[in-house]
């Protein structure tokens, strides 16, 4: 009679499951009003932040925060473990992408919160790909007001496993995060976001116009009306910017908000969904960018709209 023999036991080693290495180092790619916030709230958290941006002056912010200033995107790339994109349009995403790409290495995360058009960040993806580099799609809801106090939430699509591995990372700069699934859903989400800003942002100027023709302060109106069935977000967060010329300190500024509003429009008639509401805004942020606003709030709706029932044009 013969006896199988039994197969030798694998090595304890062999056998032992590999422990994730935790996320420790983040790159910032992008500091100006939202990447600063986040940058900020990443080192509170107790991540080690490095950061990247053209402009002189939102270095020398991130330096003076307590991060650490890099040369450039590919510089960036040496030593983070993922890299957090705030951009301000595709170019910048494309040349950002073939930088990392050729440095980066094969376990790096890059998570792309811009809003941009799906067509640029699956290009910028598919460049990451060929290195082995993993790339999401993670439009962010919130203002750069909102940004400083966390008050964000994380729009994330892509691998399923990236976003688990990364929600350390996205609690240490939000308030929320949802995983949508497959990469583009997060812009597709986005969108839909804006889409409600846009409308609410112009809803808030007109009842906080109302009021004060009626003499009643806008301030005191967000109070009353944010605790009632007319209040919303952009009541809260752009109506106080509304009374004494606020949308001067810009937490969205009407010149990048006009990249949004043509990516939404695109979106509408992509889809053929009809959109009065969405269309009635358009002169309007428009009209903001002729009066001269394009470097402040988009708050300052409520500014063309006074001039508008007026008939006084101050420039």
């Amino acid at each position: 009679m013969t006896t199988s023999a039994k197969k030798p036991r694998a090595p304890q080693a062999a056998r032992a499951t590999q422990k994730t290495v935790p996320m420790e180092r983040v790159g910032m790619l992008g500091v100006g009003i939202m990447g600063l916030a986040m940058a900020v709230n990443l080192m509170k958290a107790g991540f080690q932040v490095t950061g990247y941006d053209p402009d002189p002056k939102a270095m020398k912010r991130l330096k003076a925060a307590g991060g650490t200033a890099r040369k450039s995107a590919a510089d960036l790339a040496s030593d983070a473990q993922v890299i957090i994109c705030s951009l301000p349009g595709p170019e910048a995403l494309h040349n950002a992408a073939q930088q990392i790409a050729a440095v980066g290495q094969r376990d790096l995360l890059v998570v792309e919160t811009s809003t941009l058009d799906i067509a640029d960040k699956t290009a910028a993806r598919d460049t990451l790909k060929a290195k082995g580099i993993v790339m999401l799609d993670c439009p962010l809801s919130g203002t750069g007001a909102q940004a400083v106090h966390k008050d964000l939430t994380v729009y994330a699509s892509g691998p399923k496993a990236a976003i688990k591995k990364l929600a350390p990372v996205f609690e240490g700069f939000s308030k929320n995060s949802f995983d949508l699934g497959a990469f583009g859903n997060g812009m597709k989400m986005k969108l839909m976001a804006n889409l409600l800003v846009a409308i609410h942002n112009v809803s808030t100027a007109e009842a906080l116009l109302l009021g004060q023709r009626w003499g009643i302060r806008p301030q005191d109106a967000v109070k009353v009306l944010s605790d009632g069935a007319g209040g919303s977000r952009m009541l809260q967060v752009r109506g106080p910017l509304m009374q004494d010329e606020g949308w001067n300190t810009a937490t969205m500024k009407v010149g990048i908000w006009q990249k949004d509003m043509q990516l939404i429009a695109a979106a509408l008639a992509d889809a053929q969904v009809p959109a009065p509401l969405f269309a009635a805004t358009v002169p309007v942020y428009n009209a903001a960018m002729a009066l001269g606003h394009a470097e402040h709030d988009t708050a300052a709706v409520f500014d063309v709209l006074s001039r508008m029932s007026s008939g006084v044009s101050k420039r």
